[in-house]
């Protein structure tokens, strides 16, 4: 979910930022050099925003204060708008949450996670590969799950790793180390990798992954599949364009006894999307989801989204969603939309986990942008979205469209 929301007039007034009475003592900014200040006051924006608007400080548990006494003084010293990215992305990363990010990094910095590669931590520091992206560089070099990765670029993982994982965490958190892994298993934009590979025990190969230049399919396509099931793949929830061909998709399996709804590949999109798409499947308003944001130190309290019946006609067959890790944002919402009302099965792995809307924020002097997690979801029941598991699992390397196909066909 998305919600176009801007900073906060509150803050553009000027709440003290950068002066010495809105912090703790300590921080005084005496000394520092004139053409310091913007990258100070654009910190000081960052750090009290993320204070004061973003949703799972309850959920990790990274010292936010630490953070703000370890990085102002970088901030304060670097030497250019490239240096200050790097320190913004360094404080992002202490959240370890991979829908909190800059918008636009350099064309060299570390690819956030979830890349190609999702990978679980080993109990020797190695990372244990659970799902390989379809058509990505990683899955054409050959890397499958059930490999570990040693090492990146003849670096052991877990050094690498060592360098990414927070600074600030109150006491260690197996999430924050299963996060920086995954960065590290992304390799950096624009850059090839070679990865250091086990299949088995005691056998290592070198696999060289090539940077591959993105391949533009249709946002939605839909074909008839066996036994009268129809299939639509939805590739994003991007624009209204999406609605349209859904629609048209749609109408062509206006009478097929069972559909199944493919976001595998869906990196998310707009809740006025999605909501639209949901809404061909019910016959009177329901609720699909609940929402919560930062109210003080607290979340306040859940408000529902709806979402209305949407014609020409009704699909009243069965359902079945189909999810892999790399369904991401409105595409984990979307699917436990339709579990919620009533209108179908999630059929695959756990997704992403990116459970929460995000926010955008532009730093006033710098410009620089970034989105954060800002607004938690959770189902009808009240259970968070990032904790969302199939109705039908597929184990690691399973055939998922074969087991919804069974789904589907079972009484």
């Amino acid at each position: 979910m998305h919600h176009p929301m801007t900073r906060r007039s509150l803050i553009h007034a000027g709440i003290a930022l950068g002066t010495a009475a809105a912090f703790p003592p300590g921080m005084a900014q005496a000394g520092e050099p004139a053409h310091d200040v913007t990258y100070v006051e654009d910190f000081d924006e960052l750090w009290r925003t993320l204070d004061e608007r973003y949703c799972y400080f309850g959920e990790k548990r990274t010292d936010w204060r630490a953070v703000r006494r370890m990085y102002r003084p970088l901030a304060a010293a670097a030497q250019s708008s490239e240096a200050f990215a790097g320190v913004v992305g360094r404080v992002i990363g202490e959240l370890y949450d991979a829908h909190t990010h800059l918008n636009d990094p350099a064309p060299d910095a570390a690819r956030g996670p979830y890349f190609d590669l999702w990978v679980e931590p080993n109990r020797d520091g190695t990372a244990f590969v659970t799902s390989v992206r379809d058509g990505s560089p990683a899955a054409d070099a050959g890397i499958t799950p059930g490999q570990s990765v040693l090492a990146i670029d003849g670096r052991p993982i877990g050094q690498i790793a060592s360098d990414i994982i927070p600074r600030c965490l109150s006491r260690p958190d197996p999430a924050a180390t299963a996060f920086a892994l995954n960065v590290a298993v992304s390799g950096r934009r624009g850059m090839p990798r070679t990865l250091t590979v086990r299949s088995t025990p005691g056998s290592e190969h070198v696999v060289p992954v090539r940077v591959k230049q993105p391949v533009t399919l249709p946002n939605v396509e839909s074909r008839m599949l066996a036994h009268g099931i129809g299939c639509i793949v939805v590739r994003s929830f991007a624009d209204d364009a999406v609605v349209t061909a859904f629609d048209a998709a749609l109408a062509s399996f206006r009478n097929a006894p069972g559909l199944i709804i493919d976001v595998r590949q869906n990196g998310g999109g707009d809740t006025a999307v999605a909501r639209p798409i949901m809404g061909r499947f019910i016959t009177e308003t329901m609720p699909y989801a609940r929402m919560r944001r930062r109210d003080g130190n607290r979340l306040s309290a859940a408000w529902t989204e709806t979402v209305e019946p949407r014609g020409p006609f009704t699909y009243t067959g069965k359902v079945a969603v189909l999810t892999t890790r790399w369904s991401a944002s409105m595409a984990e919402g979307f699917p436990m939309g339709m579990r919620g009302l009533g209108r179908a099965a999630i059929v695959g792995t756990p997704m992403m986990r990116v459970g929460a809307a995000v926010f955008p924020l532009r730093l006033d002097r710098t410009g620089l942008a970034l989105q954060y997690s800002a607004e938690p979801v959770y189902d009808v029941q009240d259970k968070p979205r990032w904790e969302l598991e199939p109705d039908v699992p597929v184990l690691m390397g399973g055939n998922i469209l074969e087991a919804a196909i069974r789904y589907l066909r079972s009484a």
